[in-house]
């Protein structure tokens, strides 16, 4: 490198006044003279032409600082940051959707996080498209389980091991997301390879309601569904009535083991950007919930290499003839 330290300004001075010349002084420091040159022309005094090493480093300073910086983050970079934002991108998904598309000079998604941050302080709205919208998560817990036990219940653990490797569509998760003071619910269900959604406004947590639901939503798939997981409680306690009508194997997580329905636990946590906790959902019309899910089936996943869940259910399972709007 040909930048010099205080160090070697220093010697460069001593040298000087000792009379040697700049050949002499550039071996000694480990410089080529050309260096020793540009640093006396730019750096000693016009008047007097001597060579002060405070004042000489104070003037690189001073050029470093005024330097003209290279802009990544440029206007056609930040526009394209904006539109993913406004469609509720994450940071990694913006930057890994930008690779899919061979977008140049996309900048990273930390990049991205702080210009979002200064947005904020600003008073700018980004922040809100985030899914946490900065806020920390606080895991969830409790001791006991006071839901009781459905009737003919097949356990997770006797669940095909094919289910685990995620490769075939049909190995659905369900679960609800509850409205303010348990009024109104949405009945959520993910595929566990694409994870392709659906969702469904219900009026409460009655299992013939879900029952009904549940076969309306996922009888157009029916013959390419092989098993639903879901958690313990008594509002899935009509699940052999889905298992026979979809053709289908119904198994039950353990309780309080929210991991091992982990596709559809994070698929509640996108659909809670929406809904905050505490929203009320009486007032949620079916196109409000279909926007939702098409958000989330055209929402580039880092798991599909990013491409969205829709992108990869037409590439990978459908039919070449399937009609379905999903």
């Amino acid at each position: 490198m040909s930048h010099l330290t205080t160090e070697q300004r220093c010697e460069i001075s001593v040298y000087l006044r000792m009379g040697h010349s700049q050949k002499f002084i550039a071996e000694k420091i480990g410089k080529h003279k050309s260096v020793i040159n540009r640093e006396l022309k730019r750096n000693s005094n016009p008047e007097t032409r001597q060579y002060d090493p405070k004042i000489a480093h104070e003037k690189y300073l001073k050029r470093m600082h005024e330097k003209p910086k290279h802009v990544k983050f440029t206007p056609e970079i930040q526009q394209i940051v904006n539109m993913g934002l406004e469609m509720d991108f994450s940071p990694e998904q913006i930057v890994g959707r930008s690779k899919l598309q061979k977008v140049e000079g996309m900048v990273s998604h930390e990049r991205i996080y702080q210009y979002v941050w200064k947005d904020k302080r600003n008073g700018g709205d980004w922040h809100k498209h985030l899914r946490r919208k900065g806020r920390h998560h606080r895991k969830r817990g409790n001791k006991r389980d006071n839901r009781g036990i459905i009737r003919d219940r097949v356990s997770i653990d006797q669940r095909p091991a094919v289910v685990e490797d995620k490769k075939r569509f049909g190995d659905l998760e369900v679960d609800l997301v509850v409205g303010r003071n348990h009024k109104g619910a949405l009945l959520t269900v993910n595929d566990r390879a694409g994870y392709l959604s659906w969702i469904a406004k219900l009026s409460g947590k009655h299992a013939q309601e879900i029952r009904d639901k549940a076969i309306q939503m996922l009888l157009p798939f029916k013959g390419m569904l092989h098993t639903i997981t879901s958690d313990n409680g008594k509002e899935f306690a009509e699940h052999k009535a889905i298992a026979e009508a979809l053709g289908v194997d119904y198994f039950f997580a353990h309780p309080y083991h929210s991991w091992e329905r982990g596709a559809n636990e994070n698929m509640n946590g996108l659909i809670r950007q929406y809904l905050p906790k505490g929203t009320s959902f009486e007032s949620l019309t079916d196109n409000d919930i279909s926007l939702i899910q098409n958000k989330l089936n055209n929402r580039p996943r880092k798991k599909l290499n990013f491409m969205t869940p829709r992108e990869y259910f037409f590439s990978n399972f459908a039919p070449v003839n399937l009609n379905l709007i999903i």
